[in-house]
């Protein structure tokens, strides 16, 4: 009786509906882990800070108090912005403070857990999860110092500051998935993460963020197609109780972000393999 001879290869073809639903699979299946890995960093970030807790809004503070005194010296003059400047320098400057957070979350959280990445075998997506985790305690305490601000200068209480979280979330859907795109990249070349560092100070000049798009030049084409732009708008507005110009643009950006962010999953968790075997080698 002839034996069957069976020819076993290598599959070449990439099932991304797999490699999806198995990365969503461990992302739920390691939440308790990767809440577990978000309560040890932050207790430690925290714990070996003399500022603390302070460092979480310390930034865009400083940031914004610059724009304000030079504001008020004359030194620079704005365009009317609608509200207290103050108010508006400094709602801006934390939303991008919490989208650029955003952006860097998933390359520091990867970079962070370098040691025991070659070492243990867990689910790569709980780091992801815990950068999420770590955003979103620091959003929010960031969002109560933006509320007490408002209050602050008078601007008041209005039912649409209910729905600026809403607007915090798509701000980190967004960084983060920008932020998975450039991951892998940042982790095998350290150039990434400044070059990420500089980027994102040059395109902060071209978001509305301490001053009003302009109503006609370069300046007003760039501001206007940034996709920041609708982000940075629409939450402020929710803050100061205005109606959202830019609603339109902010949902198409999200709706754009969603897809790519299943993307970036499945490239995060094809690529991580691969860094982790060039780390041990």
């Amino acid at each position: 009786m002839a034996l069957e001879t069976r020819v076993y290869q290598k599959e070449r073809t990439i099932k991304f509906g797999a490699l999806l639903k198995a990365s969503l699979g461990d992302l739920y299946g390691s939440r308790f882990l990767a809440r577990q890995l978000a309560e040890r960093d932050i207790k430690a970030q925290y714990r070996q800070s003399y500022l603390g807790i302070v460092w979480a809004f310390l930034t865009p503070l400083t940031t914004a108090a610059v724009w304000i005194f030079l504001n008020s010296s004359g030194t620079i003059r704005l365009s009317d912005t609608g509200v207290p400047y103050p108010v508006y320098a400094f709602s801006g400057t934390l939303i991008w403070s919490i989208i650029v957070a955003s952006i860097n979350s998933p390359m520091q959280s990867t970079q962070a857990a370098k040691g025991i990445l070659t070492k243990i075998n867990f689910p790569k997506e709980a780091l992801l999860l815990s950068g999420v985790y770590k955003l979103l305690f620091d959003s929010s305490i960031k969002i109560l110092l933006l509320v007490l601000f408002v209050f602050f200068y008078g601007v008041g209480f209005h039912w649409s500051i209910l729905l600026f979280p809403i607007a915090m979330l798509g701000a980190i859907l967004f960084g983060t998935t920008l932020g998975l795109f450039l991951t892998p990249m940042g982790l095998l070349y350290k150039d990434i993460g400044k070059i990420i560092s500089f980027g994102m100070q040059f395109l902060m000049y071209v978001t509305p963020v301490v001053y009003a798009i302009p109503k006609t030049g370069i300046m007003k084409t760039l501001m206007t197609w940034n996709p920041i732009t609708p982000i940075i708008l629409t939450a402020r507005d929710l803050v100061v109780g205005f109606t959202p110009a830019h609603l339109d643009y902010f949902i198409i950006v999200l709706l754009v972000c969603l897809p790519l962010l299943f993307l970036g999953l499945i490239i995060y968790r094809i690529s991580i393999p691969i860094i982790v075997e060039r780390l041990s080698a």
